[in-house]
């Protein structure tokens, strides 16, 4: 199978999950992508269209140290967590972005558990 038509079948299903998932100033979308080298997470309000808090693995601290395997997702994973506590945000919508929950999905899902987002 060609790139191209993966890209275009993950494409696909994040629109067709997009349609399913909105988030609200109560509980916004914990929003993930995954790119050959960078792990990106936004928990954002769809009501207002504005990001409430971000983590990426280009920020100068992440840089070095975390790649796009399972390990940085559980580092970004942390992270957003971290983040969205500290602007009072508990209660999030999950959208995996199009991406099979498995691997890295699931280890910053499980993270983000951990450091506190309740899905």
């Amino acid at each position: 199978m060609s790139n191209v038509s993966n890209v275009y079948k993950r494409t696909v299903r994040h629109f067709r999950i997009r349609k399913k998932i909105f988030g609200t100033a109560q509980r916004p979308r914990l929003s993930v992508h995954f790119s050959g080298r960078h792990i990106t997470a936004q928990v954002i309000n769809d009501v207002e269209g504005r990001t409430v808090a971000s983590v990426n693995t280009t920020e100068k601290d992440l840089r070095v140290t975390t790649r796009a395997n399972s390990t940085g997702a559980k580092i970004v994973g942390k992270l957003i967590a971290e983040r969205g506590l500290v602007r009072g945000i508990r209660l999030v919508v999950f959208d995996r972005g199009g991406f099979q929950y498995h691997g890295k999905v699931r280890a910053l899902a499980d993270a983000a558990r951990e450091g506190g987002f309740q899905f």
